[in-house]
């Protein structure tokens, strides 16, 4: 698998799937530009210097039609094109449907699901036009099989397989691929802030025993953004260790 020499971008670079994923990519020879939510110049430096990343990030609210069109274009305007875009920025706001109030319910949505557009639709026609793109949206298990209390999230990560599906259609003959990635339980700082008795009841009912990593949700991103992975578009590939097979 081989990115060498591609331009990209991940929104929700500094999370802790994020952050693999920059790392992933970049170790195949991209340019890797992150989208960060935080502009907080101190954490930003910390988090490339732990990560042992040299990379561009860029500050804004990717939730926000208009900012998220300023920071496509600046990364346009710079690097001169964006050849792989991972949507990979996702937010929480759990609450029994019945509780669930319409902050709640949009905030997920604009984060999760509008993003997806605002990232992607002010690059589009460009990757058709040069005839090379790979767009991977970072879903989740709970949008293929639902979850308890996460109908917003739920809803939103689903909604982002289907924008996949369409959008593969229309990228198909253009040379730009379109895929979902599906994780499931992964080890990041949300999962570690779990009580111990939560956690293991998770990992119990997931047949591999235990969570994923980081790494292995980058490792399926690197696949289907390699120049090689001409074929393969409109997937919703499930990283989940067996938690939901389909």
């Amino acid at each position: 698998m081989s990115s060498k020499d591609r331009i990209a971008v991940v929104t929700g670079g500094t999370g802790g799937i994020g952050t693999a994923i920059c790392q992933r990519l970049k170790a195949e020879g991209a340019t890797v530009v992150s989208i960060s939510h935080s502009c907080e110049k101190d954490r930003i430096a910390d988090w490339l210097a732990e990560n042992n990343l040299d990379i561009d990030v860029l500050c804004g609210n990717i939730a926000d039609e208009a900012d998220a069109a300023r920071m496509m274009k600046a990364v346009m305007d710079k690097q001169g094109r964006i050849d792989i875009l991972v949507n990979c920025a996702g937010i929480t706001r759990d609450a029994t449907f019945k509780k669930m109030d319409a902050g709640q319910w949009e905030a997920v949505i604009n984060t999760n699901l509008n993003s997806v557009y605002y990232a992607t639709r002010p690059i589009w026609t460009t990757l058709l036009e040069q005839g090379f793109g790979r767009v991977i949206n970072i879903a989740s298990v709970n949008g293929q099989r639902g979850q308890f209390g996460q109908a917003n999230y739920s809803a939103a990560k689903a909604g982002m397989h289907g924008i996949t599906m369409a959008l593969a259609y229309e990228g198909a003959a253009k040379g730009v691929t379109v895929n979902t990635v599906s994780p499931g339980y992964v080890e990041t700082a949300m999962t570690a802030a779990m009580r111990d008795d939560v956690r293991e009841s998770i990992v119990g009912g997931i047949p591999m025993r235990r969570m994923g990593k980081p790494e292995e949700i980058a490792a399926a991103v690197a696949f289907l953004a390699a120049d090689e992975s001409t074929y393969t578009t409109g997937v919703n590939l499930p990283v989940n260790g067996g938690l939901f097979i389909h």
